[in-house]
């Protein structure tokens, strides 16, 4: 029997709607989550079989839904670079649900299906938005993400979370509207498209300086990658509980920009375009190069600064995605690579830093790194899990940002953008400077007690479901760096 091959996008595009229902719907705890773990599952099985579909029989998924205005569908086609990001989304999914259900038992936490269904309808709207056929598509999708995510911002419904909310859903939707719907605007009247093609479909069509103009719309609307100085609502963020900073960090939100930044990068005008654009500038034209890297290193000094944990790692985020558009900011097939890698190694290790964070919390209401000593000792698997991803942010093997990183030095190199070098070298140190020390407090410092000199062992590792989640992401962390070759070939098929 032959089907029409988008039903593969249909069923993945289902499976969070699925669970987001069972979450409202369900008002018993136990049989809620095990209909919504039991239905994540479904994703990496139906992701799975799309690069199955794709990679291995070579073939074209395109599921064409619904004609919004003449000649522009909401319409969704599988590309590689939307395959990675769905692969990411489908793995941490699910360890962030298992996650959640821990986090949120532990801690009491209410309105629990209200929590969980937008929590699933914002795996939804990012797995929405890695399928996008086209820009119309996308912004529709990167939208939903910012709304489904508010309420989870707010979930404490205090006033600081509602300050908060106010300034996430200000800074996203304001710039959205500013600039990102006038570049697809213009985008569309230069073009008389918005379908994401390889090669550009900017390419050829307008002058350079008009080009660099909506190039520069793209990027200050795409606030979800958090450059200086569209940065505030991350931090401010940090408000949620730690699953939602975790969704945040890890798996939607600030991918979901870093993603959408390198499609109309490539989609939209091309790696080749955009190298000979910005050479027409001269050094104006690496403005972007610049500014990442200024961004980079302010994050990562701000982090040094910050004894609250969640705000250290809000920091590191900020400096840490700028790493991904610096990359992609050499314009380079080796950076843009590079950018890819890092937006998959960012979110694995960020994930395993924020479920620790959460971790200490549940069992032990600490909230500063000051409050660190002698954790790891008591938390062992947690704090193991946690040195493998600090590892990764620094650049370390046996971890995948080892292999980001050397591939971004690489293209540093060839293209002879020597201040990349510089920055990644000054940035890896600062890396090391704020995480090394939480590794060394954990394990090797006793906890003090007034003038005495004690060791905490009031409580233990966290509850079973939040330790397996940590663990098996630090597995994944390693395992891409033994057997990378499958994410690596993928992203080479980017833009191809």
């Amino acid at each position: 029997m032959q089907f029409d091959n988008s039903f593969l996008i249909q069923f993945a595009l289902s499976v969070p709607l699925l669970a987001a229902f069972f979450a409202a719907i369900i008002p018993y705890r136990n049989v809620r989550d095990s209909f919504m773990v039991t239905t994540s599952l479904a994703l990496p099985f139906f992701v799975f079989k799309i690069y199955q579909f794709m990679v291995v029989g070579n073939g074209v998924l395109e599921w064409k839904l619904y004609e919004i205005i003449p000649g522009i569908f909401l319409h969704f086609k599988i590309e590689p670079l939307g395959l990675i990001f769905a692969i990411v989304l489908a793995a941490l999914w699910v360890v962030s649900l298992v996650y959640s259900i821990g986090y949120m038992r532990k801690n009491n936490e209410g309105n629990l299906c209200r929590f969980f269904a937008f929590f699933c309808i914002s795996i939804f709207a990012s797995l929405g938005l890695a399928f996008s056929a086209n820009l119309v598509t996308l912004f529709i999708f990167y939208e939903l993400i910012t709304l489904a995510t508010y309420p989870l911002v707010i979930h404490n419904r205090s006033a600081e979370s509602k300050k908060a909310g106010r300034l996430y859903l200000g800074v996203l939707t304001a710039t959205s509207a500013i600039f990102l719907l006038p570049a697809i605007i213009l985008t569309f009247n230069a073009a008389g498209t918005t379908d994401f093609t390889v090669g550009g479909i900017l390419t050829g069509k307008i002058a350079s300086d008009f080009a660099m103009f909506i190039f520069v719309l793209y990027i200050l609307g795409t606030a979800k990658a958090a450059l200086i100085p569209l940065h505030k609502w991350l931090p401010a963020a940090m408000v949620a509980p730690t699953p939602v900073s975790a969704l945040l960090h890890a798996v939607a939100v600030v991918n979901a920009g870093i993603f959408t930044i390198i499609k109309v990068t490539v989609y939209i005008f091309s790696i080749n375009n955009l190298t000979k654009i910005t050479s027409e500038f001269g050094q104006y034209g690496d403005w972007l190069l610049y500014l990442s890297a200024f961004t980079l290193i302010i994050g990562s000094i701000i982090a040094l600064t910050r004894n609250k944990f969640k705000e250290l790692l809000a920091y590191s985020t900020i400096s840490q995605l700028s790493y991904a558009l610096m990359a992609l900011a050499m314009f380079s097939p080796k950076g843009l690579i590079a950018a890819i890698l890092q937006m998959v190694a960012h979110s694995l290790a960020k994930i395993i830093m924020f479920f620790t964070q959460g971790s200490v919390y549940a069992v032990s209401h600490k909230k500063k790194i000051s409050e660190l000593s002698g954790m790891g000792r008591v938390m062992p698997y947690t704090f193991a899990a946690f040195s493998v991803a600090a590892i990764s942010i620094i650049g370390l093997p046996p971890t995948l940002g080892f292999l980001a990183k050397w591939d971004m030095l690489e293209g540093a190199v060839e293209g002879e953008q020597f201040i990349v070098v510089v920055v990644i070298a000054l940035g890896t140190m600062l890396n090391a400077a704020y995480f090394l020390p939480i590794i060394y407090k954990a394990f090797f410092e006793k906890e003090k007690a007034g003038n005495g000199i004690v060791i905490n062992r009031k409580h233990g590792e966290a509850p079973v479901l939040m330790i397996i989640s940590i663990c098996s992401t630090a597995i994944m962390v390693v395992a891409l760096f033994i057997w990378p070759e499958k994410l690596i070939a993928l992203a080479g098929m980017v833009g191809k």
